[in-house]
């Protein structure tokens, strides 16, 4: 990982919009709004739609392998995978070699809500006003930026 430049803290952050963090989160409510239209449609939140890109990325997973790449405890998951299960998109089930372990999978429908979610995806990605190869280098660049902030809390 490279050592930052030293910059003077007043050119850190003057205001509020200074703040890199602040930037991050306020565009995670942009998106959030951004895609409000679509998921209210749809009957789903953000959180959900993303268990539902894993899940299709995947297939059968443990509720730990899910959490691990949602970035959610399991106190935060379980909730949203019983509301994914009472409307029908997933189904809950314990292992059958390690009853200890709760496997999660789509159903047919929630395999549907996602490719509908999934198609909304183009109108977002227009919505960023970015073109391609910027679009693809700030989300490396974000995600570059998370795995250092993840590895420096792990310290």
């Amino acid at each position: 990982m490279k050592s930052p430049t030293k910059m003077p803290k007043q050119e850190l952050a003057g205001s509020l919009a200074d703040f890199l963090c602040f930037a991050v989160y306020s565009t995670n409510l942009a998106f959030g709004r951004a895609y409000k239209q679509l998921f209210e449609e749809l009957g789903i939140t953000y959180p959900q739609y993303a268990t539902l890109i894993a899940l299709n990325e995947a297939g059968d997973q443990t509720v730990g392998e899910l959490g691990d790449k949602l970035f959610l405890e399991s106190s935060t998951l379980t909730p949203l995978l019983k509301r994914l299960e009472a409307a029908g998109y997933v189904t809950r089930r314990r292992d059958a070699e390690d009853e200890r372990q709760v496997r999660v999978s789509l159903t047919p429908e929630g395999k549907a809500v996602f490719e509908k979610a999934f198609c909304g995806r183009e109108a977002i990605i227009e919505a960023t006003g970015l073109d391609p190869d910027t679009f693809v280098r700030l989300q490396r660049d974000l995600i570059t930026l998370r795995d250092n902030l993840l590895a420096s809390s792990n310290k």
